[in-house]
């Protein structure tokens, strides 16, 4: 409290990002700098990704609010740094491709869950002395293979990749051991 006693007084800024508004309270003899600490509670930006205008230039970080002219019930715009906003679309992007990815491993492991009982089904089967046609091993390999191959076309990074790996050595020795 004795902190903010010696910056002045308390003054409401005005300020706008995209359509929402709002009203904030600093001391006078803050910086943009300290005004965008606060204004990142009210944003989710952090102070990194703002860039602030006022009186249609942009202001640094150490210019201080009552040397530039602001004063109680100035308007401020805030806007969000475009490279800020590419990264978060990178990021957005990167995610939707390992949930795309986690979708379609988990389509082939299905079809292989169902292959892999088939196969279980068989050796079955040929151990309790029953005879089978090879082409029925020869199919289900196939199919396995199949499903492999699909692994394969699955573009996948961390987590999605791991799963992917893991699925693909479980079909492979279903298909060494049909």
């Amino acid at each position: 409290m004795l902190g903010v006693a010696l910056l002045g007084p308390m003054i409401k800024i005005k300020v706008s990002h995209g359509s929402c508004h709002c009203d904030t309270a600093v001391p006078a003899q803050s910086t943009f700098g300290d005004l965008k600490k606060v204004l990142a509670h009210e944003t989710g930006l952090e102070p990194k990704e703002q860039r602030l205008l006022f009186r249609g230039k942009e202001r640094e970080d150490d210019e201080y609010l009552h040397m530039v002219g602001v004063k109680d019930m100035s308007k401020v715009i805030l806007f969000e740094d475009p490279a800020s906003k590419e990264r978060k679309l990178e990021e957005m992007k990167r995610n939707q491709g390992t949930f795309e990815a986690y979708e379609a491993v988990a389509r082939v492991r299905a079809e292989a869950d169902k292959l892999c009982e088939k196969v279980a089904e068989l050796e079955t089967t040929f151990c309790s002395g029953t005879t089978i046609a090879d082409k029925e091993f020869v199919v289900l390999t196939e199919l396995l293979m199949t499903q492999l191959l699909k692994l394969d076309s699955i573009e996948a990074d961390g987590e999605a990749k791991v799963q992917r790996r893991i699925e693909v050595r479980r079909i492979q020795s279903s298909v060494e051991s049909s």
